[in-house]
């Protein structure tokens, strides 16, 4: 097994610059098309042999360090009671929603065993890869929104009415997330990930001081129980403004987007490990101008205690294979 990105996790520079990328399973691999045109997204990701399969590509295609388990952020909420579909032109939607406190009604005990599918893909995964896999899920803020919205928001008017108007009962929603997130993510453990990453990705869209009272605690949660069994990485969208807040976490890799400068999170997160943060459109230009951008990356992160090269959010779909491919390639090869 290729040991630079857990090394990296850990806190140890490795002697390359190792890099993966976020949603680097998906839509802009002709492989994965080939797939897609055969099944429906749900049905890929419930499907064990097929979910592998997907896992696999970039891995092999692109040459990166570590794997990410082919899945969703919203998988587990159907553990729980709620409908989860995907449409091309609609998104992810989620049914019934809980808007209210009295809605917690609607959620059923969390049913780890409807969950299966995933840890069988695991396990499949742990024979046949030769890098680290990495496991995840939403944060429980992150969950909520969708659970509330019923899906994606421009403004997430009906979380944040929950949120200030029924202050306890939105605590005590995120309670329940919290809890079984952590049996989730132990489960993924159990079953054979090396590493965890959390995907916060709208916490961005609250305030410093929000962030603080609605999302923090039950993000500290999370980690604390997780950390002695695997390095846990943290990723937020919008970042910039909750440094502060971020320093405090015990991750033990916070991947930052693109709208923050590593140099200016250095500041708040010195001796820590940063994952990211190029813009994952840049990817369209040329490609001189690629490497021109994620040199700069690259110099910025040479202050941090360890560094993993990645997108500041998901493969884009209209992205160029050989580009990409040629993208790791400069990061392997570019020394500081």
């Amino acid at each position: 097994m290729r040991e630079a990105f857990l090394k990296a996790c850990k806190g140890v520079r490795p002697q390359y610059t190792p890099v993966w990328f976020m949603r680097q399973a998906g839509r802009y691999l002709p492989e994965y098309q080939k797939i897609r045109q055969k099944y429906d997204f749900l049905t890929m990701c419930k499907t064990p042999e097929i979910a592998a399969q997907v896992t696999l590509q970039p891995v092999k295609i692109l040459g990166v360090d570590a794997a990410i388990l082919f899945s969703d952020i919203l998988i587990p909420l159907e553990a729980v009671g709620l409908k989860v579909d995907f449409t091309e032109d609609k998104g992810p939607t989620v049914t019934p929603q809980i808007k209210t406190t009295s809605d917690l009604n609607k959620l059923k005990t969390f049913d780890i065993e409807c969950l299966n599918f995933v840890f069988e893909t695991i396990k499949i995964l742990i024979k046949e890869l030769d890098v680290p896999l990495i496991g995840f899920s939403a944060s429980p803020f992150t969950l909520a929104t969708y659970m509330i919205e019923g899906g994606s928001s421009r403004d997430f008017f009906n979380t944040k009415r929950f949120l200030f108007s029924e202050i306890e009962g939105f605590k005590k929603l995120m309670e329940v997330i919290t809890d079984f997130t952590i049996v989730y993510l132990k489960e993924q453990i159990k079953s054979g990930v090396h590493v965890i990453q959390i995907f916060d990705t709208w916490a961005g869209i609250l305030s410093p001081e929000d962030y603080g009272i609605f999302c923090k605690p039950y993000i500290q949660r999370i980690i604390s129980v997780l950390k002695p069994y695997v390095p846990i990485i943290y990723f937020t969208s919008n970042s910039a403004g909750l440094l502060n807040h971020l320093k405090d976490l015990e991750w033990d890799v916070i991947s930052l987007d693109w709208k923050v400068e590593i140099k200016d999170a250095l500041k708040f997160l010195k001796n820590r490990v940063i994952q990211g943060n190029l813009d994952p459109f840049t990817i369209l230009a040329d490609v001189d101008i690629v490497f021109d951008k994620a040199k700069k990356v690259l110099i910025q992160a040479a202050e941090a205690k360890a560094h993993i090269f990645n997108f500041g959010h998901g493969v884009n779909v209209n992205t160029s294979v050989d580009k990409l491919k040629k993208l790791v390639d400069f990061v392997h090869n570019y020394k500081v």
